[in-house]
């Protein structure tokens, strides 16, 4: 009898785990990251009574996750790629709507200057079409700062997010680390998966895909392993690694990402941590907004150099050699913080008449091996000298000091932000010097009265003259060839990044649909297990009801 009442026993108390499971899932069937759990059975062992081996009813070996490791790679892999390729086109579209709206954009007032310039020329001493000539130059030198105006929001928006996001993945470290933890100590002490930790665990790896491209390294003992970018250690058992937000050594308001030594982490390529959210906002910027916003800066510069020198050939309203209508900034530069000596600082001069040769790149100049390097960043062309000063790209590079040391590195921005920082020279219309002062020949002549125009006519030529270098073509193009090519590739990228996204979007939301249907809670599924467990329950119930009768029977039959 004890015997069918064991097994009566086993079989209730697998159906009452059962339903307990059952329950556990349905209650969890909308939880964020929960995987389904089943029950694992196996046959106890049977007993040989000589004429065969009797069953002892049933054990409970396991509650176990319905958990494929394959398409969790691919839900961290998808996740990463889409959140990437999200944060990279939303960034993108917002320069696209600046740079084509065709009110706020560039276009209409280069166009409006010009036309002005030509309407002036038309009739050189007329001071009405002087005064449209003035205020269509501050109304461009306005346009092209709101706009650079715009892209440093842009810019700081960007430093928010790395900041942000720097935070987020150090949290997630620190959470897995800790599951690690307690994951390994509950399966060393009882030998058996804590589930719902483990959901806990890969719920924060799966967020953490979306700030950075994550792969995890499963070890013997439960703990996860976890690699972001390009391999770097993240977490490693319970250990972390972090991430820091940290100044670029050669721009201060230029948030990098540094990793190592917590008391001296040291900044690494943005390319090495590809993916999620933050390798998304990292490429935006190297590849689209800095070089949107120096290609600006390299057309306003161009423009009013240009523009500045046809002017100096004039003669103006009073006859006087005509001046500087735009006041020009000269290239930035920046010491690394890394340089020994911090008094040794670079110099970047425009070089006169040679505004053509102007690229829209930054520059590195770097002193090593005795010779000095300047390293234009775009295309890494190198150009080396013993001394300094030296020109490139129109550019004339110098140091202050006779003295450089091994490493010193210095950071030239010929033209990001100078968009912003361009100014109207004059606003006194006679000086405006439409005159010819210079002839076709480089000869001065004198001044023939103010209704002489050759100046004015050349000024107005400059709209068409290919002015602007591209990097990588073999002719210049005018002012508003180069915006128009520039605006037509960020629309181009734009196209392929909204696209690719959708694309992204549509392979995460299988991979989610793919890992749902295997590893997520149905709820006809469960209600189902729910009435197999409860007849088991019953039938268990009977079971052990029928023992005890047979039991009470044997106890009469002895009175």
């Amino acid at each position: 009898m004890s015997n069918i009442l064991n097994i009566g026993k086993s079989a209730l108390n697998a159906a009452q785990i059962g339903i307990s499971t059952t329950g556990h899932n349905i209650a969890n069937a909308s939880t964020p990251g929960y995987t389904r759990q089943v029950i694992v059975q196996s046959a106890s062992q049977a007993q040989n009574f000589g004429y065969g081996f009797v069953g002892q009813g049933t054990d409970i070996t396991a509650i176990t996750r319905v958990y494929n490791d394959t398409l969790a790679k691919q839900l961290l892999s998808t996740t990463s790629t889409s959140s990437a390729s999200t944060a990279y086109y939303n960034s993108i579209n917002e320069i696209n709507g600046l740079l084509s709206d065709s009110n706020a954009g560039l276009s209409p007032v280069m166009t409006k200057f010009f036309s002005a310039i030509s309407a002036a020329a038309a009739n050189p001493s007329d001071v009405a079409t002087r005064q449209t000539v003035i205020s269509s130059a501050n109304s461009l030198l306005n346009r092209f700062s709101a706009v650079n105006s715009r892209l440093d929001d842009i810019r700081q928006s960007l430093n928010t997010q790395v900041s942000a996001s720097v935070n987020t993945i150090n949290s997630y470290a620190t959470q897995i680390s800790q599951l690690n933890l307690v994951i390994d100590k509950a399966m060393s002490t009882t030998g058996n998966p804590p589930n719902d930790l483990m959901d806990q665990r890969d719920l924060l790896l799966t967020k953490l895909s979306e700030q950075v491209k994550t792969t995890v390294v499963k070890q013997s003992n439960g703990n996860y392993d976890v690699f972001i970018g390009n391999g770097m250690p993240l977490v490693v058992g319970d250990d972390t690694y972090p991430l820091y937000a940290q100044s670029s050594y050669t721009s201060p308001n230029r948030l990098e990402i540094a990793y190592g030594d917590k008391s001296n982490p040291k900044i690494i390529d943005s390319a090495t941590l590809a993916g999620g959210a933050l390798g998304g906002i990292l490429a935006f910027r190297n590849e689209t907004l800095d070089t949107v916003q120096n290609q600006i800066g390299q057309l306003a510069i161009t423009l009013a150099t240009q523009f500045n020198e046809m002017q100096q050939n004039g003669y103006d309203l009073n006859g006087n050699a005509g001046v500087a209508m735009f006041n020009i900034p000269q290239p930035q530069t920046t010491s690394s913080t890394n340089n020994v000596d911090k008094s040794k600082l670079a110099s970047a001069t425009f070089v006169p008449g040679q505004s053509q040769q102007l690229t829209s790149s930054d520059y590195t100049l770097k002193y090593t091996g005795g010779q000095y390097n300047i390293i234009r960043n775009s295309d890494k062309t190198v150009t080396s000298s013993a001394t300094l000063p030296v020109t490139v790209d129109g550019i004339e590079f110098n140091v202050n000091t006779s003295t450089p040391a091994e490493g010193d590195e210095y950071m030239i921005r010929p033209t990001q932000g100078a968009a912003g920082r361009i100014t109207l020279a004059f606003d006194d219309v006679e000086k405006l010097a439409l005159a010819e002062r210079v002839d076709a020949n480089g000869n001065v002549v004198a001044f023939k009265g103010p209704g002489d125009n050759t100046n004015g006519l050349r000024l107005a030529k400059l709209q068409d003259a290919a002015s602007v270098r591209l990097l990588g073509s073999n002719a210049n193009r005018s002012y508003a060839q180069a915006f128009a090519l520039m605006v037509s590739a960020v629309g181009t990228k734009t196209n392929e990044m909204m696209v690719t996204s959708k694309a992204d979007a549509s392979a995460l939301e299988g991979a989610t649909s793919a890992m749902q249907s295997e590893s997520g809670v149905n709820i006809d599924e469960e209600a189902a297990n729910l009435l197999r467990y409860q007849q088991a329950y019953q039938a268990a119930g009977k079971m052990m009801q029928i023992a005890s009768q047979l039991f009470d029977v044997l106890l009469q039959l002895g009175q």
